[in-house]
């Protein structure tokens, strides 16, 4: 009786919450109250697929998704992203027939990292994609081991894992499991010989403490690895991203199959690879794979083109006290051609957590943008003081500040046609793309 009234109330909460444009977790809360366990009663699909990590969480669910589906694939899945246990209980009990049975071929989870252990009480995943793990959030999630602690009682013996093996961190997930498999890359045009950016968290072996040495990185820590003591290292890769090349923008996977990409960033060569792993985990050819993933175009929002006067523009959605976020977004920028401006809007630091902490602007290089092309920045939003404090740290001299978000777009209206990258959260973004006119 609990099970039937939890759900009948998901659904109406849902059906509620979609007319005034809201409800993806409320409806989930309120089944929650009424039957605790409503999750380890519903009669699930055979495969059940979960993502997790500190980045690329919502990326790659995305293109499991698109892939599965144009494979004929009934897949049940989250497109707003929420992606804590409430919102996962309305993803399920939407879907659940009165009878609690879950209708679909595949349930596909985005899982917040801290909040695993919870949404995997009562079932697991037959395949759980572990995308990377670094600071993030630090007001919220701490340490990354500490991350890492909490996602571990997710982990259940049966479950495929699917690993970034280039993590040294998440790596670590498959220590005395037995279903592990590996997506990663080889050296290529965008390697590095050492890990860059402000901080190491990848100086120490995160099993031993001993010094980490690497042969290559990609980016930040994230690289081939190798501990001077115990021998944690980079493993070998079943799914692997074997050439990249820059000129075309395109990469190779495993040796063969080529994807042109659309948006050229390394984050989004990760976000492909480790869709890419699950969906042939699934069964899913390596073509049919490409086929999808091939110059595909985020729905989810994390990059939009817009006009503004003059102005050809890219808005690059960084996750908010996530430095490496912002750091392959810049590199991003700073490998363009031609002559550009850059707009860094800080108006929210966290659409949950209302602490007004910035330090995490300090682990972002900045000093990426200190290249010929880049030749103004303006920092803007209710932080935009914070950024001053920081860029007056960096090499660049190049930048003003304009608080007002609608004044910095107005004056980049009126003065200018150069390109223009807007770089700033999912709850800033929409405070300037009302002032422009968004391109298809």
């Amino acid at each position: 009786m609990r099970m039937l009234l939890a759900i009948l109330l998901c659904k109406l909460g849902r059906f509620v919450g979609k007319l005034v444009g809201k409800g993806s977790s409320l409806p989930g809360k309120l089944a929650l109250k009424v039957c605790p366990d409503i999750l380890g009663r519903v009669a699930l699909p055979g495969r059940i697929i979960a993502v997790t990590g500190s980045n690329g969480k919502t990326s790659t669910v995305e293109m499991i998704a698109a892939i599965l589906r144009a494979g004929g694939k009934t897949v049940i899945w989250n497109e707003e992203g929420s992606n804590q246990i409430e919102g996962v209980a309305t993803l399920v009990l939407t879907h659940a027939s009165l009878s609690g049975k879950v209708r679909g071929d595949v349930l596909l989870i985005e899982s917040d990292e801290r909040y695993a252990a919870k949404t995997f009480k009562y079932f697991h995943p037959t395949e759980f994609v572990i995308t990377n793990l670094y600071r993030d959030q630090l007001t919220r999630n701490g340490h990354p081991e500490w991350v890492y602690d909490a996602i571990l009682p997710a982990i259940h013996p049966e479950t495929t894992l699917l690993l970034n093996a280039d993590d040294p961190l998440s790596s670590c997930f498959a220590q005395g499991h037995q279903r592990v498999k590996w997506f990663g890359m080889d050296r290529c045009a965008v390697s590095a010989d050492a890990p860059g950016g402000l901080y190491r968290d990848g100086a120490f072996c995160p099993l031993c403490h001993a010094p980490m040495e690497y042969d290559y990185a990609h980016y930040n820590h994230i690289g081939a690895y190798r501990c001077t003591a115990c021998g944690h290292r980079k493993p070998q890769t079943d799914y692997t991203v074997t050439a990249v090349d820059t000129d075309a923008w395109t990469v190779t996977l495993d040796g063969g199959t080529r994807i042109a990409l659309a948006f050229q960033s390394i984050y989004n060569i990760y976000n492909i690879l480790a869709a890419y792993a699950a969906c042939r985990e699934c069964g899913v050819s390596g073509e049919a794979a490409a086929g999808v993933l091939n110059n595909y175009l985020l729905k989810n929002g994390r990059m939009q083109k817009f006009t503004l006067g003059a102005h050809h523009g890219t808005l690059l959605t960084s996750k908010h006290e996530n430095s490496i976020a912002y750091d392959t977004n810049l590199r991003y920028i700073a490998g363009r051609d031609g002559d550009c401006a850059v707009l860094v809007i800080v108006d929210a630091v966290s659409r949950k957590y209302f602490t007004s902490e910035t330090s995490w602007l300090w682990d972002i290089d900045f000093d990426q943008l200190a290249v010929p092309q880049v030749k103004r920045v303006i920092l803007s939003g209710r932080y935009c003081n914070d950024l001053a404090d920081r860029f007056s740290f960096t090499r660049l001299e190049n930048w003003s500040v304009i608080p007002d978000i609608s004044a910095a777009a107005d004056a980049l209206k009126a003065d200018g046609d150069e390109d223009l990258y807007v770089v700033t959260c999912f709850s800033d973004r929409d405070k300037l793309l009302s002032r422009v006119e968004k391109e298809a």
